[in-house]
């Protein structure tokens, strides 16, 4: 790999008004607007590749990301390329461990978001440099070569690296036919599009109805708000979509302990395959508290979405307080922190269903769970991952879903990478679309 330098990094908050049309509404976040920080890498390497990276975002509080993203990018800057992904867990530490930044997460909240989108966009210039889509990239590199990517530190309990390195020399094992099975089939996905919970009833009848029609046999539904509406939604969609095909249930976080138990066991009759976030997503013990007590009704716990880091995973997974452990391209430190999460997932035997949605959020997943299917797992029992219908055009490579699964990207890179009009047209609060909202609200 040629010696090229990172000369520049360029930071944009987008965003999209989906709270207009109760887009992603929920019981916690009933008026979202999906939106991102979005980071860009530049290099003074002759062939002009760009790294495209992002961490996903509700609206306000993106700009908080993006100063975040400007105070890292000092660590960035002026880095030659190849000495970063030689030594990628080093950067990745470097970048968590600046003895000022840290104090503002550690390895959560803003600070990791933005640590998330700077290193989103590496691993995209790193793919694209050397011509492959982020997902095959890792399933080419060596297991020696995946195990020097993560940061081991705090997780060497529960996962060593030499443990990580069988799993990986044992993922190798017919690793070419699972490639194979993934380019003809792509991977199992569920829709989350149809049930948001601010949709009246009509829409939710509508868009089950064509999602039927296309060949989706998994649903989603937000839950949390009212139990006698959720009844009454749960009952119309089960009705809807049958018997024979998979109902979910997410309450983004919305109840106490003792009430998310009793709330989704009035649910129950329902067949829910899984609550998801039932209680706050740092409550470990509360988790198992509510995995217990459902377990007898054969529904499982989900959660992840909003899991601050591999520790937390760790912890997760040592207290068996999930059943069903879903991974954010976004807020984890990157494909780093991810195969750490994901190694450790296949050690204690619980299925990896990802988190997607929101802005681009499906693009970058997608290359994670194909690659986990190919290389980690080697299995698609009781394992699917999240698409929401959602924002896609605004990609330069949108995700392709044929009969409900994600068929592997084959486009250079993560799949990171924005139209321009699009970024122009809905940065904040300067984009054309920013400004005609203003000016309509200034004429009411």
């Amino acid at each position: 790999m040629v010696k090229a330098k990172i000369t520049g990094l360029s930071v944009t908050d987008v965003r999209f008004p989906t709270s207009m049309e109760h887009h992603g509404s929920d019981a916690m976040h009933t008026d979202p607007d999906y939106s991102a920080a979005y980071v860009v890498l530049e290099t003074d390497s002759c062939d002009g590749l760009k790294g495209y990276g992002l961490t996903f975002t509700l609206g306000k509080g993106t700009e908080v990301v993006v100063s975040a993203v400007k105070a890292l990018s000092r660590l960035v800057v002026g880095r030659i390329f190849r000495d970063v992904v030689e030594n990628f867990s080093g950067f990745y530490r470097e970048l968590t461990s600046d003895g000022q930044l840290r104090w503002i997460g550690p390895e959560k909240g803003a600070v990791h978001l933005a640590t998330a989108a700077v290193l989103n966009a590496v691993w995209d210039l790193w793919a694209k440099k050397l011509r492959k889509p982020l997902w095959k990239l890792l399933v080419d590199m060596t297991p020696e070569q995946l195990v020097s990517c993560i940061d081991f530190r705090y997780i060497s309990d529960a996962l060593t690296d030499e443990e990580a390195l069988e799993i990986l020399r044992n993922g190798r094992q017919e690793g070419e036919i699972r490639e194979q099975y993934m380019l003809q089939n792509g991977y199992p996905a569920y829709t989350t599009s149809c049930a948001w919970l601010g949709y009246p009833d009509e829409q939710l009848e509508k868009l089950c109805t064509e999602a039927i029609k296309e060949g989706w046999t998994r649903f989603k539904v937000k839950v949390g708000a009212d139990l006698i509406d959720d009844y009454r939604r749960c009952k119309l969609i089960r009705n809807l979509i049958g018997s024979e095909r998979t109902l979910l249930l997410d309450a983004n976080q919305r109840w106490e302990i003792d009430e998310a138990i009793s709330w989704v066991k009035e649910l129950a009759e329902f067949k829910p395959l899984w609550i998801e976030e039932p209680t706050s997503p740092d409550d470990i013990l509360g988790h198992a508290a509510i995995s217990k007590a459902l377990e007898p009704l054969g529904i499982g716990v989900a959660t992840g979405e909003q899991c601050h880091n591999r520790v937390m995973f760790k912890q997760f997974l040592q207290a068996r307080a999930l059943q069903y452990l879903q991974i954010d391209s976004c807020r984890l430190g990157s494909v780093n922190e991810n195969l750490s999460v994901l190694l450790m997932a296949k050690k204690f035997n619980i299925p990896v269903c990802p988190h997607a949605g929101g802005v681009g959020l499906c693009e970058l997943v997608q290359h994670l769970i194909i690659f986990d299917y190919i290389s980690v797992s080697g299995s698609l029992e009781n394992r699917m991952c999240e698409y929401v219908d959602h924002l896609h055009e605004h990609f330069k490579y949108p995700v392709v879903i044929q009969n409900a699964a994600y068929m592997p990207p084959k486009d250079p890179g993560y799949s990171t990478e924005m139209i321009v009009e699009s970024v122009l047209q809905h940065q904040y609060p300067d984009g054309e679309v920013w400004q005609k909202l203003a000016l309509e609200k200034e004429e009411l």
